[in-house]
């Protein structure tokens, strides 16, 4: 799976976020929201060829490619990617990392204990530190760095440019504890993710002031914490390189140097064949080619894959013929072609033969991918249609298509704010319900989504029925006017009986319009009867066109990058979006996603056992109100034929796709979803556009209906998941603050589950208010998790502890070469 499809945001200054909007999803009952038992699930293990330490030998480098060149190795700066977290990672503290399990761990690396002491009358944590934890240049960490953390974070100062603020603004002072190895944090108002905090630790140099801050960290960290220590950055060669820590009081690295290098995913296969990488995430075409080599071993025979592999033998026939005929320009042409195939086949085979030499390390990544569905505007807008298209997702079928060929388990997944495996992991897909596809025709109809709908005259800028009912009163109300003013007319003349003549002809005259317009009427439809089997005929001949032309409009579309589903027009421009919206910028990777900017409105009181679902409202099968109301009939047929339509408009969504090498599975996932929306009467465009403007031009400013992107996982839901979930509030100027919810689809309830969940210190009772706050979100049915992502990474089989790590993070210096002579110099390692 591509990379292409991680956001995380940020801006410099923060606004106001004070003010809540009213309007809130009326949902009576949430199936399985509030169940006191966690679903049981595994996490898939990680894939890393453990090795004791003392099986690993010391020596070499081992170089690790990364997409990009890290803009900053400031992780919390707006423009940190995947490749800041790695390198921090292998310099810095990370007081609690993930483990196995996705649960945050106390790392004895930098802590000794790490505690709360106090909850009353204020939250204080305890942090006791290692003793023998020290910054390379040979200060003690301690006091001082976490309180110019802090500050820096705390977003009370604007001069420093921070993408985080989560959890920092409620910590009310930061002490000295007994001795210089304890650090004592007070809470102004109460964390439950307190553990999220002060990883990565900096050191007080850089987080110390604003011009440090901002700048100084960007390419250079000269007093680090970590098994590693940087050596140096090389823009020009695209490598950053890390040595052994002389300094580092734990397990020694393992490696002399560690370098992350610049690697396009396209060229990744190659590189891996020259030698130039020893690790790399890959994609399934990648995977499959190292199969293959494997496979077929050293055994001699001939490839039955690669360049000409598909040649029969009849076209190889003719080939030679060509080359050797009478025909001088044609042989000249022919032998230039199978000069340059035995070459590609030469090339190949060498290739193969060196991918022999790596391991396809796999896991499900700490991330899912999801189905976006933009409710700001346009048909989904309407919560109806929105969860239309999720009840005709069989997302089953999806995982399968995905996980299945690579032997990992397809599950759909059934949570936004954990994954299976994580403590607080269960299936809150029954808010929504489950794929049926009579329930989303159901939904559509009951949207005024209909067979002839796209044939109809638009109705009255006001909703359909509320429109006509205004009509009607409006016309009542002249009608009695105009009999009244005749009545007073006849009573001035003091004539009963020339007034009673008069209301008489005032309703004859009433009863005449109404005459003359039921028969304009009449006309009119019969008219519109004409013209509409008139329109039909032609319809059906342009049709019938096109296919003898073999579709050549199509094909032109297709061309383009524009693919049209379940409609044969070509599509028209799309619903405007906003241009006054605010989005928090997006980064490359999801890695970097817990640098996420969100914001904090305080805990929210209330009574939580208002929010529990008693067993009189639960629905079989789903919520009450994510359905269609009893009555509503569903079309009958189990598929439609072409879009439905309303108002004269077809129902046609704009499915944004990323167009990168990386991404064929995410555009054959687009590919499957749009063939299950035609089913039910749903058009899609699927455009595909280039990976570098996916989000910023598309995602994040809203300028689509439909996308695929991936969210990462996290040990800190309320805190990391509140600003992708937070309902969209309006700014003073009038634009629209979405943080990183690019859906734009949020409630006040769903806000306040995040503020309340964030402030429960009880982890199990934080943990139940999460699950209520996902099925909510299920039920809003502005993001439909379709599967966790496969982890896929190419390592060098003489390589241990590393590799597909899954949730836990990489222990930096237990990696390294089992084979004794691979530990040497490169020319051994050749050999």
């Amino acid at each position: 799976m591509s990379h292409v499809g991680v956001p995380r945001g940020t801006v410099r200054k923060r606004r106001s976020l004070a003010l809540l909007t009213a309007g809130v999803l009326t949902i009576p009952a949430l199936a399985g929201c509030s169940s006191d038992s966690e679903e049981t699930s595994r996490a898939v293990p990680q894939d890393i060829a453990p090795a004791a330490r003392d099986r690993v030998a010391d020596g070499s480098t081992v170089n690790w490619a990364v997409d990009a060149m890290p803009t900053t190795l400031n992780a919390f700066q707006a423009d940190a990617d995947s490749a800041t977290t790695k390198i921090t990672g292998a310099l810095l503290p990370t007081l609690f990392p993930m483990d196995a399990a996705g649960h945050p761990k106390l790392n004895p690396d930098y802590l000794e204990s790490a505690k709360i002491i106090e909850r009353e009358p204020k939250q204080v944590v305890l942090y006791k530190l290692n003793q023998q934890a020290v910054w390379s240049d040979g200060r003690e960490i301690g006091a001082p760095d976490f309180v110019a953390q802090w500050r820096a974070l705390s977003g009370k100062d604007s001069a420093f440019w921070t993408a985080r603020n989560a959890g920092y603004e409620r910590i009310e002072k930061i002490e000295r504890g007994s001795d210089d190895l304890q650090v004592r944090v007070t809470f102004a108002k109460p964390y439950a993710d307190w553990r999220s905090l002060f990883s990565p630790l900096y050191p007080k140099e850089i987080t110390g002031s604003p011009d440090t801050f901002n700048d100084g960290a960007r390419t250079a960290l000269k007093n680090t914490a970590g098994p590693f220590q940087l050596k140096g950055v090389d823009k020009a060669k695209g490598t950053v390189t890390l040595v052994r820590s002389p300094r580092w009081w734990g397990e020694k690295a393992k490696l002399d140097s560690l370098v992350f290098r610049v690697v396009a995913p396209k060229d990744r296969t190659k590189a891996l064949a020259d030698g130039t990488v020893h690790v790399t995430d890959i994609d399934a075409a990648t995977a499959n080619r190292i199969a293959l080599a494997l496979r077929d071993g050293s055994g001699g025979q001939p490839l039955t894959h690669g360049p000409g592999a598909d040649l029969t033998p009849a076209a190889a026939l003719r080939s030679w013929a060509l080359a050797h005929g009478s025909d001088e320009k044609q042989a000249e042409i022919a032998q230039a072609a199978r000069e340059a195939n035995r070459k590609a086949v030469v090339a190949y085979g060498a290739e193969q033969k060196a991918l022999r030499g790596y391991a396809v390390r796999k896991s499900l990544e700490p991330a899912y991918t999801q189905l976006a569905l933009n409710g700001e505007s346009g048909p989904l807008a309407d919560d109806r249609v929105r969860r239309a298209v999720a009840r005709a997702l069989d997302r089953q079928e999806l995982a399968e298509t995905v996980l299945k060929p690579l032997g990992l388990p397809a599950k759909p997944l059934g949570s936004h704010l954990a994954l299976a495996g994580q403590p607080g992991y269960k299936d809150g897909s029954g808010a929504l319900g489950d794929q049926n596809t009579k329930e989303a025709q159901a939904l559509l109809a009951d949207a005024g989504w209909t067979q002839g709908g796209a044939a109809e005259k638009p109705k009255d800028t006001k909703a359909g029925s509320e429109a006509e009912k205004k009509d009607a009163e409006k016309k009542e109300g002249e009608e009695k006017k105009e009999g009244a003013e005749k009545k007073e007319g006849a009573e001035k003349a003091g004539t009963t009986e020339k007034a009673e003549k008069s209301e008489k002809a005032g309703k004859a005259d009433a009863d005449e319009k109404k005459t003359d317009k039921t028969e304009a009427e009449e006309e009119a439809e019969k008219e519109k009867a004409e013209e509409k089997a008139d329109k039909d005929a032609d319809e059906d001949a342009e049709k019938a066109d096109r296919a003898a032309a073999g579709s050549d409009e199509s094909a032109a579309s297709r061309a383009e990058g524009l693919y049209i589903v379940g409609q044969d027009d070509k599509p028209g421009a799309g619903p405007a979006r906003s241009a006054a919206t605010h989005v928090l910028a997006p980064s490359r990777d999801a890695a970097a996603q817990s640098i996420a900017l969100l914001r904090q409105a305080g805990a929210v009181s209330g009574d939580s056992a208002a929010a529990k679902v008693t067993a009189q409202d639960k629905q079989p099968g789903g919520a009450a109100g994510a359905y269609a109301p009893v009555g509503t009939a569903a079309p009958a047929p189990a598929s439609v034929k072409g879009p439905l339509g309303k108002d004269g408009k077809t129902l046609t969504l704009r499915f944004v796709l990323p167009s990168g090498p990386g991404s064929q599975s995410l555009r054959g996932v687009g590919d499957r979803i749009a063939a299950m929306l035609e089913k039910i009467g749903i058009g899609t465009e699927i455009t595909k556009v280039p990976d570098e403007s996916y989000f910023k031009d598309h995602i994040a400013s809203g300028d689509y209906d439909l996308a695929l992107y991936s969210w990462p996982a996290t040990a800190y839901p309320a805190t990391d998941g509140r600003p992708i979930y937070a309902k969209p509030e309006p700014a003073t100027d009038g634009s629209l603050l979405v943080e990183q919810n690019y859906t734009r689809v949020g409630t006040d309830h769903i806000d306040q589950l995040f503020d309340q969940a964030v402030a429960e210190l009880d982890e199990k009772a934080s943990r139940e208010l999460m699950k209520q706050a996902d099925a909510r979100i299920w039920a809003a049915a502005g993001s439909i998790p379709l599967f966790q992502r496969p982890q896929l990474v190419a390592v060098d089989k003489k390589l241990s502890n590393v590799g597909a790590f899954g949730f836990a993070a990489p222990r930096y210096q237990d990696i390294g070469f089992t084979d004794r002579q691979a530990a040497g110099s490169p020319a051994d390692r050749k050999k």
